[in-house]
């Protein structure tokens, strides 16, 4: 057990590096877009919404690219990119890009 926490300690991702403390600190982005969730649809910005989707695409493709693969990376910003979807489809509804279920069903 000892051995196996000394080899992630000295490991090229370990918490030694910016391979580690990076994610860590992109994690951010994920619980920012959580705790937005709770907010009202108006005040998502579908710009930086947007821009955050892009972002968090590169960085997904970065991290599986990257040598060694950086598997936390990819799961931040796989994390990252699948809130802010959920707040960019929040703002298109709310700004009427996007019909509701509901509205199908009574136009057909």
């Amino acid at each position: 057990m000892a051995s196996s926490f000394r080899a992630f300690l000295n490991s090229p991702v370990g918490p030694k590096t910016t391979h580690f403390w990076g994610p860590v600190a992109n994690w951010g982005f994920v619980l920012a877009g959580l705790v937005d969730m709770n907010k009202p649809p108006e005040m998502i910005s579908g710009n930086m919404t947007s821009a955050m989707c892009v972002y968090s695409a590169l960085f997904m493709r970065f991290a599986w690219m990257v040598q060694p693969r950086n598997y936390l990376l990819l799961a931040c910003h796989a994390s990252n990119e699948t809130v802010q979807l959920y707040q960019l489809s929040r703002w298109a509804r709310a700004q009427g890009y996007l019909s509701e279920k509901k509205d199908k069903a009574t136009s057909q």
